[in-house]
């Protein structure tokens, strides 16, 4: 079980900082929520009592005997701060100490990770730039706002992240010490990434499809874990149902000719390309115009034909020197013939890294885990297993290890 401080500044997104609580406590964590006095007028100390079954303060002069402006960042494992308004970012950063949360923050021998929420004005001021700037090249983790409706009928950039999005970074950063080395470097910060994720779905009529089971979730998972270490991020999402991570541009596309549209057209500005979609090999020749209906007790045929191979079109059309990231999904009897598959599959695509999974039995679908194996031509490059917010970290790992200028 890990001990998590979750630091709530006084903003109106404070209210959201309830669903962060109740995840990371659901996922078995201990949760220490340090609010700032202003945090308190939105959200009162008796619900973050409550929500943690922990003691709530605000100032250094409470529970003295027990020393919490430095017993609390001593012995924490991860400080997350949700909100971060541009208030704390900037005590934050000149090293102020005039609450019991600033204080946390700067006796704290764990990672901090803020989670900034504010309106867009105050979130691209100079001002707050410089001051996250400073933060980052201290090693706070600081994830971007996300885009959408603010306080009134404003938009833009300066949302909180929804609560999964921010539990799953912090899971990932408690699960890996190699992940917070990779977001403290931003080792992607200035390239553009193009990650798919999903299934297709391929017509049979205006009702029914031909699609598989893939979720999606390590798509999103590999999208989201680019953006953290700094990418320009566009997520092609096939049909995928699950919550979208904050901070992307994200292209939905619902067929395999969709998808193959998609990639084809982002291919030219992208560093990297990760196809982690699962896209069918097989389309029908002729979708009914309308709803097949029963004829007697007869059955149904339908003629298929193959469908674009995205992923080899793209490694061998390439424009110029790119990564790109294949996914093979396959049924193998053991890791011997699964090696085996994937080698014959790299060199059918072309691509430059294989990730490998042995789905037999229905695994890794829809699944928060999974394992795998990362092949390039000369064989395999590494091997991982656990949830997939650390598996996505473990392949951009190998992505920047095999092109170092990516």
């Amino acid at each position: 079980m890990s001990r998590i401080v979750l630091g709530v500044a006084g903003g109106i997104a404070a209210y959201k900082a309830c669903e962060v609580l109740r995840r990371l406590r659901e996922s078995g964590h201990e949760v220490t929520v340090v609010p700032t006095p202003n945090a308190l007028t939105f959200v009162g100390e008796t619900t973050w009592a409550a929500l943690s079954g922990k003691p709530v303060h605000t100032g250094v002069f409470q529970a003295v005997t027990e020393v919490p402006h430095v017993r609390i960042g001593q012995t924490a494992d991860l400080v997350v701060v949700a909100p971060a308004t541009a208030d704390l970012l900037a005590r934050a950063a000149s090293g102020r100490a005039d609450d019991l949360l600033t204080n946390v923050l700067l006796t704290a021998h764990c990672p901090v990770l803020m989670v900034p929420a504010m309106h867009t004005e105050m979130w691209e001021h100079a001002a707050t730039q410089a001051n996250v700037a400073t933060l980052r090249e201290r090693g706070v983790l600081v994830m971007d706002p996300a885009s959408g409706r603010l306080t009134g009928t404003d938009t833009g950039p300066g949302r909180l992240p929804e609560a999964f999005d921010i539990a799953q970074v912090a899971a990932s950063l408690l699960d890996a010490p190699s992940t917070v080395d990779a977001v403290r470097a931003r080792d992607l910060a200035g390239r553009h990434v193009v990650v798919s994720a999903g299934g297709t779905h391929e017509a049979l009529d205006p009702v029914r499809f031909l699609g598989n089971a893939s979720s999606g979730r390590q798509g999103l998972a590999l999208a989201q874990a680019a953006a953290l270490r700094g990418a320009r991020v566009t997520l092609v999402a096939a049909n995928v149902a699950l919550p979208i991570p904050s901070g992307l541009e994200v292209v939905r596309v619902t067929s395999t000719a969709d998808l193959a549209e998609a990639m084809f057209a982002l291919q030219a500005d992208a560093d990297a390309l990760v196809m982690a979609a699962a896209p069918a090999d097989f389309t029908p020749v002729d979708p009914a115009v309308g709803k097949i209906k029963k004829d007697g007790d007869g059955g149904l045929t339908v003629a298929f034909k193959q469908t674009t191979d995205v992923l080899a079109t793209l490694s061998h059309d390439r424009p110029r020197d790119q990564v790109i990231v294949g996914f093979a999904a396959e049924t193998a009897a053991d890791d011997a013939e699964l090696l085996q598959l994937g080698r014959a599959k790299l060199a059918r695509k072309g691509c430059d890294l294989l990730v490998l999974n042995n789905v037999s039995g229905g695994a890794v679908f829809g699944s928060d885990a999974n394992a795998i194996t990362i092949i390039d031509a000369t064989g395999p490059v590494a091997s991982a297993s656990g949830d997939k917010t650390v598996i996505a970290h473990h392949i951009w790992d190998a992505v920047v290890a095999s092109k170092g200028d990516l």
